[in-house]
C-alpha cells in the first residue's frame, strides 16, 4: 500500500528541511516509540521542520510519492499514536517551540505546537492568567500532542479538557494545504466546526502548527485535602457524594492501596501508612475567597467522614505541601511502567458509575488471574486501569487478555454508558476495541471523514481504526 523512503525522496527531504534537521542513524529508535507499554516502530526517517512552508512541502511530496508521514512531539503518549507502525516518514515538531502571542486584552495566547504545556501555564501565570488543562506529563508533553488526543489532566473536572480552551488552529493537510480551522473568536457558529474536528483527531486529518488558546484569570487561592478510606469502593462512592453536597472541586483524583504504593516506592518517599488503605482522595477547591474555599472543605469533612476512614483527613494549605502530595499522583504513570510490564486502559464512565466499574475491573481480574493498578480522574469518572504481567505465561499475556479480558472490561464500560478513552486517545493499542463502541454505520461515517481529508491515507496511518 505504501512506498518505501529512497534515496531520491531523502535527497528532497534534505532541500526542504537542511541536512541538520534529517535524522537516518542510529538515533531513529528514539523516535520509535512513547509512553505506550513496550512498542517499538522505528521510522525510516525523521524530519524536524522549523516552519509551516516546509510541512506543507513535505506533506505534498509524501502525498505524491504514497508515503505515510507519522507526526509526533515529546513522544508522551499512552496510546501508540505516534507510533510509525508503516515506517515511513517520522515528522517532529520539537522546534515548533515558541510562545508566538499573549493577548492580555483578549485572554488569548497563540502557541505552537512543539511549546511544553507547563511552559505556557508558567508563562501566562506571571500575567495572572491561567490555562488550565494539565496532563500528568504537564512539564514534558507538547501542547500540540495534548490538542491531538484532547488531552485532560486534574484540573478538566472543575475547568475542562484540552477542546474546550482551543479557539483556532493552523493546520496544514494531507495534500500541503494550510487552512485555519476557526477564528480567534469566543463564540463562532460559521459552518462546520473544523477546529473541535482536528481536536482529538490523533494527528490522522492534518498536522496543526498553530494553536490559539483561550486563557482564564489565575485563581489566587487553593486548598487540597487528602482523604484515606478503609475500602476503595467506599472512595470512588464518595466522589459523587462531593458533588451532590454543592461542591465543584477544581480536582478530584482517586488511587487504590496498590497504586499509592507503587507511587511511593517509585519516589522513595513513604508518607502513607497503606497497611490499612483501600483508596485515596485528593480533592482541591480553588477559588478568589479564601473563607469560600473552606466552607467547601467543610462539607467535603462531612461527606467523607460518612465512609470509615483510616485516619483524619490531610488538609494542605500550603504550596509546598500541595506540590508534595501532587507530586505522587503526577509520577503514577511512570512508577508503574518504570517497575513492571504492562497494558493501560483509559476507561470512562458518569462518575456515579465509577464503584460499579472498580468492582467489574477487579472481578475481570480475579477471573482471568492479573493484578490491575487503579487511579485515575475520579470527579470526570476516568479509571486508568493499568493491568501488571508479573508471572502470566505469555499466551494469558498475548492472546486471554487483550482478545477476552480487556473486552469484557469495555462491555461493561459501555454498559455503564461510558466509553473506550477518557483522554489517553485510541492511537494503535485501542483500535480494534472500536466495533465495541460503535456500529458499522458510525465507524464508517468516520472512516468517510478520514477519506475526505486524507484520500491517499498517508497521515498517521493504522490509528483509531482500520481502512
Amino acid at each position: 500500500m505504501y512506498n518505501k523512503v529512497s534515496t531520491s525522496v531523502i535527497d528532497q527531504l534534505i532541500k526542504i528541511v537542511g541536512i541538520q534537521n534529517i535524522i537516518l542513524d542510529e538515533h531513529l529508535k528514539d523516535y520509535a516509540h512513547d509512553m505506550t507499554e513496550d512498542l517499538n516502530f522505528p521510522p525510516e526517517i525523521v524530519v524536524k521542520p522549523e516552519n509551516t512552508y516546509q510541512i506543507s512541502e513535505i506533506l505534498k511530496l509524501a502525498n505524491k510519492e504514497k508515503i505515510p508521514v507519522t507526526p509526533m512531539g515529546a513522544r508522551t503518549g499512552l496510546s501508540g499514536g505516534m507510533l510509525c507502525v508503516y515506517g515511513g516518514i517520522g515528522l517532529s515538531t520539537e522546534k515548533f517551540n515558541k510562545i508566538l502571542e499573549i493577548d492580555t486584552d483578549n485572554l488569548q495566547a497563540t502557541v505552537e505546537p512543539g511549546v511544553i504545556t507547563q511552559v505556557l501555564q508558567n508563562e501566562v501565570e506571571k500575567l495572572g492568567l491561567y490555562y488550565p488543562p494539565d496532563p500528568s506529563s504537564k512539564g514534558s508533553c507538547f501542547i500540540g500532542g495534548n490538542v491531538a488526543e484532547n488531552a485532560g489532566g486534574i484540573h478538566a473536572v472543575k475547568y475542562g479538557t484540552t477542546k474546550d480552551f482551543i479557539l483556532n488552529l493552523e493546520v496544514v493537510l494531507p495534500n500541503g494545504e494550510i487552512i485555519r480551522t476557526g477564528a480567534n473568536t469566543l463564540k463562532n457558529s460559521t459552518g462546520y466546526h473544523l477546529t473541535q474536528l482536528m481536536v482529538g483527531s490523533e494527528g490522522t486529518l492534518g498536522i496543526i502548527t498553530q494553536i490559539t488558546v483561550k486563557l482564564i484569570p489565575f485563581p489566587q487561592y487553593r486548598l487540597l485535602l487528602k482523604a484515606n478510606f478503609v475500602s476503595s469502593y467506599d472512595a470512588c462512592k464518595a466522589v459523587s457524594q462531593i458533588f451532590q453536597a454543592g461542591i465543584n472541586p477544581s480536582a478530584l483524583e482517586f488511587m487504590e492501596k496498590d497504586a499509592v504504593d507503587f507511587g511511593q516506592k517509585y519516589l522513595n518517599l513513604y508518607i502513607d501508612d497503606t497497611q490499612n488503605l483501600g483508596g485515596q482522595l485528593l480533592i482541591e477547591v480553588d477559588g478568589n475567597y479564601l473563607d469560600t474555599l473552606y466552607q467547601d472543605i467543610e462539607k467535603i469533612y462531612e461527606v467523607i467522614h460518612r465512609f470509615e476512614l483510616v485516619n483524619e483527613p490531610l488538609l494542605a494549605d500550603t504550596h509546598d505541601k500541595q506540590e508534595e502530595i501532587w507530586k505522587l499522583r503526577r509520577c503514577l504513570g511512570h512508577a508503574v511502567k518504570g517497575t513492571t510490564i504492562y497494558k493501560e486502559e483509559d476507561t470512562v464512565v458518569p462518575r456515579a458509575k465509577l464503584p460499579d466499574l472498580l468492582n467489574h475491573v477487579k472481578m475481570v481480574g480475579k477471573k482471568y488471574g492479573f493484578q490491575t493498578v487503579c487511579y485515575g480522574h475520579a470527579g470526570d469518572g476516568n479509571l486508568h486501569v493499568n493491568i501488571i504481567q508479573n508471572d502470566l505465561d505469555s499466551k494469558t499475556w498475548n492472546e486471554i487478555i487483550p482478545n477476552q479480558a480487556i473486552p469484557e472490561i469495555f462491555e461493561y464500560t459501555k454498559k455503564l454508558n461510558g466509553t473506550l478513552s477518557g483522554e489517553h486517545g485510541i492511537g494503535w493499542v485501542q483500535k480494534n476495541y472500536m466495533p465495541i463502541m460503535f456500529s458499522d454505520t458510525h465507524l464508517n461515517l468516520m472512516k468517510g471523514i478520514k477519506k475526505l481529508f486524507d484520500p491517499n491515507l498517508i497521515l498517521n496511518p493504522g490509528k483509531i481504526f482500520n481502512i
